[in-house]
């Protein structure tokens, strides 16, 4: 299986991510620059996380606009996994592969710590290998990660099944409904505030992050191998 891992100007999560899918997950990944138009040859698509443009207008606003965003919603739109982390998250909802938006933090300072999470939903393609109801601990790093969406987006998210992680316990930016990541509809674009990269060996802190690595992997092989 083979990775492209999206670099912007201003990532700054992207060789952790490189790292973690050579090193970790034992699998092929690129960088794969944004003025790139081509993922041809590529099985899964990672949006890490930084400060994309710098993000001086809005987070993820101006990424949208990159040459390789067209290719990355072509890419999602014939079911192939997305998985946008942070910043990642931002440009995902901003170019409407993911409903609602990341705003400031409830308490507008920059959170940097470990967080805890609960499983929601593990019949994702970003989730199989976790069970149901585990509680990860998972870093967040963010300024803009505080999820809204109207009670009507809400709602459907609920009953779809797209809310795939909640903040378990403390709620680190208010994020409606303690929600810390979701999928589409699809099931095939998965974005998330906290950085799974950052966590797939003990020496880091936690291993928690591994799994949604090896979820894609684990769904990939079983339809391309047999």
């Amino acid at each position: 299986m083979k990775f492209a891992v999206i670099q912007f100007p201003g990532s700054n999560c992207d060789i952790d991510m490189l790292s973690a899918i050579r090193e970790i997950v034992k699998e092929e990944a690129d960088y794969v620059w944004y003025a790139e138009t081509s993922l041809e040859g590529y099985d899964a698509v990672l949006l890490p996380g930084g400060f994309s443009y710098g993000d001086y207008l809005r987070t993820g606003a101006i990424a949208k606009f990159a040459p390789i965003m067209a290719e990355v919603i072509r890419f999602a739109t014939e079911g192939k996994p997305v998985l946008g982390v942070c910043n990642g998250f931002q440009i995902l909802t901003e170019s409407g592969l993911l409903p609602g938006a990341l705003i400031r933090n409830k308490n507008l300072h920059f959170v940097c710590k470990m967080s805890q999470l609960k499983i929601e939903n593990t019949a994702t393609l970003f989730t199989n290998a976790y069970q149901q109801n585990d509680t990860l601990s998972i870093p967040i790093a963010h300024g803009e990660g505080n999820y809204y969406c109207d009670e009507e987006t809400l709602q459907r998210l609920k009953e779809n099944k797209q809310i795939v992680f909640t903040y378990a316990g403390e709620n680190p930016n208010g994020s409606i409904a303690n929600i810390a990541g979701i999928v589409n509809e699809q099931g095939n674009v998965l974005g998330m505030m906290p950085h799974p990269e950052r966590a797939v060996e003990s020496l880091l802190g936690s291993a928690d992050g591994l799994n949604v690595f090896q979820s894609i992997v684990k769904q990939w092989r079983e339809s391309h191998v047999n």
